[in-house]
């Protein structure tokens, strides 16, 4: 019987001893034949828990030699969504911290107005271009962050290049594009309020109602404003006739 038929390296007659642990492979006695183990058999306590690939060519003739092959592309894969993440975590606080604070810096002309209507520090506040000047620049600045090339496209939906609906609640699911519209609320809104505010100054008109609306609800106070601007004119009518 040849001897290659009747030979088998897990029924091998020769002891355990004939093959040693790591680093003294080599040693032992030699045969004409390669014998291929893997290395994670021959070194599991040195190489277990390792994320990268070995292999080892072992033979009784030439010794052992073992391959290391790294696998960088999982940890350049983290580091990118690590990145990603990031990103979007500075975007969203960005957009939550202009949000709170563009709403209190406007909340103390609303206060002036209804609480000190006739006070020269409320007139002298409320001619001042500075909190137009401070939420435009803020307002600009999101406008710019928010920017993408699909935003036009959002805008001029149709075939008749006008908004849709569902084109611009697309727009509006991002943080920062909501941030921008909020603050342009805000500006529009108060500077309604101020002119509700100097025209009831100027025609000695009651206007706390209505500037206490346009802070939220600004049609609705430039609505009050006129209907309590033409009740007024028709007191007054009523008021010489008599």
């Amino acid at each position: 019987m040849p001897f290659s038929s009747c030979f088998c390296f897990s029924h091998s007659p020769l002891p355990l001893t004939a093959i040693k642990p790591c680093g003294s492979v080599g040693k032992g006695p030699k045969f004409p034949f390669p014998v291929r183990i893997n290395a994670a058999m021959l070194c599991n306590r040195h190489i277990a828990g390792s994320r990268v690939k070995s292999g080892e060519d072992w033979s009784f003739i030439g010794g052992s030699r073992i391959t290391v092959k790294p696998k960088p592309t999982r940890l350049l894969h983290y580091a990118k969504c690590g990145q990603i993440h990031a990103s979007w975590f500075v975007g969203s606080q960005l957009a939550s911290s202009a949000f709170t604070w563009g709403t209190i810096a406007v909340l103390p002309f609303y206060t002036l107005m209804v609480l000190a209507p006739k006070s020269e520090l409320t007139k002298k506040s409320m001619e001042s271009s500075i909190p137009y000047v401070v939420l435009g620049i803020l307002y600009a600045y999101l406008l710019y962050l928010s920017w993408t090339p699909e935003t036009v496209q959002l805008i001029f939906a149709s075939k008749y290049l006008l908004p849709e609906l569902t084109s611009i609640g697309k727009m509006f699911s991002s943080e920062l594009t909501l941030a921008s519209a909020w603050i342009h609320l805000l500006v529009v809104d108060l500077f309604a309020a101020r002119h509700v505010f100097q025209d009831g100054l100027e025609n000695q008109i009651e206007t706390r109602h209505s500037v206490s609306f346009c802070l939220f609800f600004c049609p609705i106070g430039i609505l009050t404003h006129a209907i309590t601007k033409a009740m007024a004119k028709t007191a007054r009518k009523e008021g010489h006739g008599l």
